[in-house]
């Protein structure tokens, strides 16, 4: 099952490390917070990515296209003979496929955009700023059993972020703005989706999550798989300090491999 990641926005509430970089290629304890996604998903045995690439995606490009180099001890042989010589070269089970969605492009649209590479199948999707302990078998399974075109994984969490409607069937009815107080859960990502969502995606100024989510709850076609442990989006400066000390002190509760 191909693996669908977002990484394509401006980045600008952590503009100190986005002027240089896409947000996701930020690094947590020396590793892009966007290694750190894939390895969640790897854990699981999903190790075929389509990223959704847009600001400064030729970073992003050639993160991968020098993967080894990044990851290797190397030898460089410049007495005449300029050799490169790599040891011990490591690299993950990884199919990676980098799509330029455009720069301006809204998240819907950058779906829209990688269909060609996804084919008429079911595909997990995600952002490539947030990290969780997830259990990510046990997500599509809750997928596979209810039937409905869309699962997103909620989170319950004290921000200010659009705040998911839930039955008591797990069954998404709505959104509406969050108060930090009121214990609603909120979107995490990590979701799973079926061909038929691009029937909910216009193009390109599609906003996924007030378009195309709201319209899939209007038609009772999504469901919230419902997240206790760990989980943490990268918006802000202080998230990224914080997301370095777990790693550093070595408690990332997203290091499940």
């Amino acid at each position: 099952m191909k693996v669908v990641i977002l990484a394509g926005g401006l980045g600008t509430r952590i503009s100190e490390e986005s002027h240089l970089k896409p947000k996701p290629m930020v690094d947590i304890g020396g590793m892009p917070i966007l290694w750190h996604v894939m390895k969640i998903y790897s854990q699981y045995g999903f190790n075929e990515f389509i990223i959704c690439c847009g600001y400064k995606a030729y970073v992003i490009k050639e993160y991968f296209a020098n993967y080894f180099l990044h990851n290797s001890d190397v030898t460089f042989d410049f007495t005449g003979h300029n050799i490169m010589e790599v040891h011990n070269q490591y690299a993950e089970p990884w199919k990676v496929t980098l799509v330029n969605t455009g720069l301006n492009t809204m998240t819907g649209g950058r779906i829209k955009r990688v269909k060609e590479y996804i084919g008429d199948e079911t595909f997990m999707l995600t952002y490539g700023d947030g990290v969780a302990d997830v259990n990510l078998s046990d997500l599509l399974e809750f997928h596979s059993a209810h039937g409905k075109i869309a699962t997103i994984t909620a989170v319950d969490i004290g921000q200010t972020k659009g705040v998911l409607e839930i039955e008591d069937n797990n069954l998404v009815t709505s959104f509406r703005e969050k108060n930090d107080s009121d214990g609603a859960m909120i979107n995490g990502g990590f979701m799973v989706m079926n061909p038929e969502i691009f029937n909910y995606i216009e193009g390109d100024e599609t906003v996924f999550e007030v378009m195309s989510l709201m319209a899939l709850a209007r038609d009772s076609q999504l469901m919230s798989y419902m997240h206790k442990g760990f989980w943490q989006c990268m918006d802000t400066q202080r998230e990224k300090q914080m997301l370095d000390e777990l790693w550093a002190n070595n408690t990332a509760p997203w290091k499940t491999w």
